[in-house]
């Protein structure tokens, strides 16, 4: 006979299996499901709606771009460079995926101060002196873009700009210049951040030492500027060959062309032989090199953003064109009758007849001249049968 906490120890452990198994259960058709939602929601992403399949293109790669910008022909005068810069790589970035942002310059032009940039200077030294003698106001502080303190003066601002940021970034580049190997590599990974935020801050608070900051801020914006001697035609031809190196390595398939000059027709025309996309962007619009290339747009097109919009209908266009180059056909009379050549037909079919019939001829021979040699009279043992 079974004792009672025997008996209950027996129910409690069997009740407790069972709960386990039911939340096993629960939790493995609880987990089933989950996983089911997971996999419905698997290819779902942000900004598109679920349960729709997105229509990709097959085999459609986008082409390659290559800007390139001659500075000494079309420099951004009235207009801040790295504006124009972003402006040009938007449009470009129209046309394919943006590889090269080349910019070549001799150092006259780097160094130079156009016009329009001085007299912004001027009034903006008449401005400064107005508020350090307390004559007016500004209608907001300035405030420091690295550590965001505000002044209410513009010559404090730059005090302060100098005496401590400036500071602080010479120490950083020779910490990082006196460093070798690993270390460097850490240094600069760790100063990165800073260093960029005091740039895009010194090149609004501090005045250029050399010229407007041109090639700071296209180095800023992404573009590879190269300087050149200070010699005619130097970056004319400096620019070319580096178009023509690659259009040989076919690193691109699209060359947007930043220039009114007439000595780029020749590489237009070389690009467009070999059957690149060719863009020029320049002021002249009766130009000889705008009517070389593709398309073109004006400069005023560029930063109104009126190119990008234009840009569309153009792909569209070069897709169309390139379809219809698949389908044309052209007659090459070598290649015709290469293919439809019936006397070479005619003659090798009768070659091979012949050799077919010369070769059942030998081996009828040899039938012959076999049953011979078994029995030279056949005839004879015929009648003696």
């Amino acid at each position: 006979m079974v004792s009672l906490t025997i008996y209950l120890t027996y129910r409690r452990g069997k009740n407790l299996f069972h709960k386990f198994k039911c939340h096993s259960t629960f939790f493995f058709s609880l987990g089933a499901t989950c996983w089911q939602i997971c996999g419905a929601l698997r290819y779902c992403h942000s900004g598109s709606e679920c349960g729709k399949i997105q229509k990709l293109i097959p085999n459609e790669k986008p082409n390659r771009v290559g800007l390139f910008w001659d500075l000494d022909n079309k420099p951004p005068n009235s207009i801040p460079p790295y504006e124009v810069a972003n402006k040009l790589r938007i449009a470009a970035s129209s046309f394919g995926v943006v590889r090269y942002m080349v910019a070549y310059a001799n150092s006259h032009t780097f160094s130079h101060i156009p016009q329009c940039v001085r007299e912004r200077r001027k009034e903006r030294e008449l401005l400064y002196r107005l508020e350090k003698k307390g004559v007016i106001k500004p209608n907001q502080p300035y405030r420091c873009k690295v550590c965001g303190r505000k002044f209410y003066t513009n010559e404090k601002l730059v005090n302060h700009f100098k005496q401590l940021h400036e500071r602080e970034h010479v120490k950083r580049m020779n910490q990082i210049e006196s460093a070798r190997g690993n270390r460097r590599v850490k240094l600069v990974g760790k100063y990165s951040m800073k260093m960029e935020k005091y740039k895009k801050a010194a090149s609004d608070i501090l005045t250029p030492k050399v010229g407007y900051g041109l090639e700071d801020e296209l180095k800023r914006a992404g573009f590879w500027v190269r300087t050149v001697l200070d010699k005619p035609q130097a970056a004319d031809r400096a620019l070319q060959s580096h178009m023509v190196d690659v259009m040989d390595h076919r690193r691109v398939e699209c060359v947007v062309l930043v220039s009114d000059d007439s000595d780029f027709v020749d590489v237009i025309k070389e690009a467009k032989l070999r059957c690149l996309k060719t863009v020029v962007i320049g002021d002249i619009d009766d130009g000889f090199l705008k009517r070389t290339a593709d398309t073109a747009f004006s400069w005023e097109e560029i930063l109104m953003g009126k190119a990008k919009k234009q840009a569309v209908s153009v792909v569209k266009n070069w897709k169309d064109r390139d379809i219809l180059r698949t389908l044309e056909w052209t007659y090459n009379p070598d290649a015709d009758k290469k293919k439809f050549d019936l006397d070479n037909t005619i003659s090798e079919a009768s070659e091979d007849d012949h050799t077919e019939i010369e070769d059942t001829c030998d081996e009828v021979d040899d039938i012959y001249l076999n049953g011979y040699r078994k029995n030279p009279n056949p005839f004879l043992k015929s009648k003696s049968i």
